[in-house]
C-alpha cells in the first residue's frame, strides 16, 4: 500500500474520522471529505505526499487564518481547521464555487526563484483561463499584497461558476 494511504488509515484513526469521497488527487496528495465519528461534522482533509509542498501549504493557510482571509475577490477559500505533522495531513472547511484551492505550491514574502523556463509555463497556464485570465491576475495580485505567491495556477485551483451556475474552469 501507498505510503500516503497507509497514512490516511492512521490518520483517521487516531482522529475518530471515517473517510467518505474523493475530492481530488494530485501531485502533492490526495484531499477527502471526513466526518468526524464524535461531533458528526463533515470538512477535507488533505494527506501530502512530501514534506516541502505540506509544510508550504501549512504556513499559508496560517497566514490566510491570520488575515482573516475567507474570500478574494468573492473566490472562497477553504478555513484552516487543522494540522498533524507525522501524518503531513491538513484539516480545513469545505468551499463551494468560485473557490481558490490547493496552496502547496505557495510561497510566502518572496516568490521563488524559479529556473526562466518554469516561469514561462506558469505564464502559458494563462490559456486555460481564456477571457477569465484578467480575473485570475486580480485575484493573484491580491494574495500577493499579502505576502502570498500562489503558483500552482489551474482552474482546478481557481475555480469560476458561469452566469448560468454551471462549474467551469
Amino acid at each position: 500500500m501507498d505510503d500516503i494511504f497507509q497514512r490516511a488509515v492512521a490518520y483517521a484513526k487516531a482522529r475518530n474520522l471515517t473517510f467518505t469521497k474523493e475530492l481530488g488527487a494530485g501531485v502533492h496528495g490526495i484531499v477527502r471529505v471526513a466526518k468526524d465519528n464524535v461531533n458528526f461534522r463533515r470538512f477535507a482533509v488533505k494527506l501530502h505526499r512530501y514534506e516541502d509542498p505540506y509544510r508550504r501549504e501549512k504556513r499559508a493557510y496560517l497566514r490566510l487564518r491570520e488575515l482573516e482571509l475567507t474570500a478574494v475577490r468573492g473566490f472562497n477559500i477553504p478555513q484552516f481547521l487543522h494540522c498533524d505533522d507525522v501524518h503531513r495531513a491538513i484539516e480545513m472547511t469545505i468551499v463551494t464555487r468560485p473557490f481558490l484551492l490547493d496552496f502547496a505550491a505557495t510561497w510566502l514574502d518572496e516568490p521563488p526563484d524559479f529556473p526562466q523556463d518554469e516561469w514561462q509555463e506558469s505564464l502559458e497556464k494563462r490559456e486555460q483561463f481564456g477571457e477569465r485570465w484578467p480575473e485570475v491576475q486580480r485575484v493573484l495580485a491580491v494574495l500577493r499584497s499579502h505576502g502570498i505567491f500562489m503558483f500552482d495556477i489551474s482552474p482546478t485551483n481557481i475555480g469560476f461558476v458561469d452566469m448560468g451556475g454551471h462549474e467551469t474552469g
